[in-house]
């Protein structure tokens, strides 16, 4: 793709006989022209910040767009300004596509400059240059801010207005079947969507401590979440090996969004609390844990209920896992000493301790009850 926008302003360069360089809409370089000019004013401090930082300033593109870049159909001329570091003359090419700006060709104006038709054949260069601009919009290079939005946002019209812009982006994709993957925790930047197959949208989503990768992933079926699952393995191996991930259930459109994100997120939660789950869970497999994974999370976690925080002390990590074991196991003993490969006497020694230390007692329904959701949510 970087070959072909190359290409195309090479083509402009050529037709107006000036170096041409493309910026996209947030002013970040795209390509550029060769300069072989011996006229030092030709790389003014602008274009040379621009290619040598790929970017412009912000204070440089306030004031291009004061010249109304952003609303301008065709070619617009704007004026030196030595004080802003813009030494020659400028001539702006928006690149639009069905009406929407996507970037910008510039060169430097001249006099004589390009005539009419030289103009209007680089418009129609600029034309081709805004339908690969739109292509790579399509194909979810810019998905990750609209998508990251409808996450963020909390209920009412801003998620609404939020999803409605990641329907506009998707176009027909908006109303098919997907699934939602869950990467937590992301080191970085979320990854190019064309480097995972699959998915329509990636975007970073905030976690207290650090920051998870969301995942907008299409499928065929209900029941079939191989892409999902292929995608989640792949995107939790280049995240590393302390990362786990989570899938949603199935979902056909965008309405419930937030939903298949507390779903995916909870999931991968479970799946780093529980290694049965494996790195990788489903939603509908990980049992008790989308009941304790729905409870606030923040940066400053509320402590451990008091009569259970003596068990959850390191010194009694043994006892804790053994009460944990007990409780998985229905309160049965002969299964519980097999799992942990003790004799009764020593289970029961260690459950007497556990009474001892929380004050619950083992028999009563609502004692365990509370000792088991303590054990699963320390986990979390």
């Amino acid at each position: 793709m970087k070959g072909d926008y190359q290409e195309l302003v090479d083509e402009i360069s050529a037709l107006l006989s000036a170096p041409a360089t493309l910026e996209n809409r947030d002013f970040g370089l795209v390509a550029f022209g060769a300069h072989d000019s011996d006229d030092d004013t030709a790389m003014d401090p602008v274009r040379t910040r621009s290619i040598l930082t790929r970017r412009s300033t912000p204070a440089v593109r306030a004031w291009f767009e004061g010249f109304g870049i952003t609303r301008a159909t065709g070619p617009v001329r704007i004026p030196a300004a030595p004080e802003a570091g813009v030494f020659r003359d400028r001539l702006c090419l928006p690149v639009r596509h069905r009406g929407v700006v996507l970037g910008y060709v510039w060169l430097l104006d001249a006099d004589p400059g390009p005539t009419d038709g030289q103009l209007a054949a680089a418009m129609d260069v600029a034309a081709r240059i805004g339908a690969l601009l739109a292509d790579e919009v399509r194909a979810g290079a810019d998905l990750s801010r609209e998508f990251g939005a409808v996450l963020a946002a909390g209920r009412g019209w801003q998620r609404d207005m939020a999803v409605a812009a990641l329907h506009d982006a998707l176009g027909a994709d908006a109303d098919g079947l997907h699934t939602v993957v869950c990467v937590t925790p992301w080191p970085g930047e979320p990854p190019s969507v064309r480097t995972v197959p699959s998915a329509a949208a990636l975007a970073t989503v905030p976690r207290p401590g650090g920051q998870a990768l969301a995942a907008l992933v299409r499928l065929r079926s209900a029941e079939a979440l191989d892409p999902a699952t292929t995608a989640a393995e792949r995107l939790r191996t280049t995240a590393g090996p302390a990362a786990t991930g989570g899938l949603a259930t199935a979902r056909r459109g965008l309405t419930e969004l937030a939903d298949s994100w507390h779903e995916a997120l909870s999931a991968a939660r479970a799946a780093s609390a529980e290694s049965r789950f494996g790195p990788v869970a489903d939603w509908s497999a990980i049992g008790p844990y989308r009941l304790l994974a729905a409870l606030p999370r923040t940066s400053d976690p509320a402590p451990p209920d008091p009569a259970v925080r003596p068990l959850l002390a390191p010194p009694h990590s043994e006892l804790a896992r053994t009460a944990e074991v007990f409780l998985d196991c229905a309160g049965q003993a002969s299964r519980t000493a097999t799992e942990l490969g003790i004799h009764r006497q020593t289970l029961y020694y260690r459950l007497a301790r556990v009474q001892q230390l929380t004050g619950l007692d083992l028999n009563d329904g609502e004692d365990r009850l509370l000792l088991h959701m303590a054990l699963k949510q320390a986990r979390l």
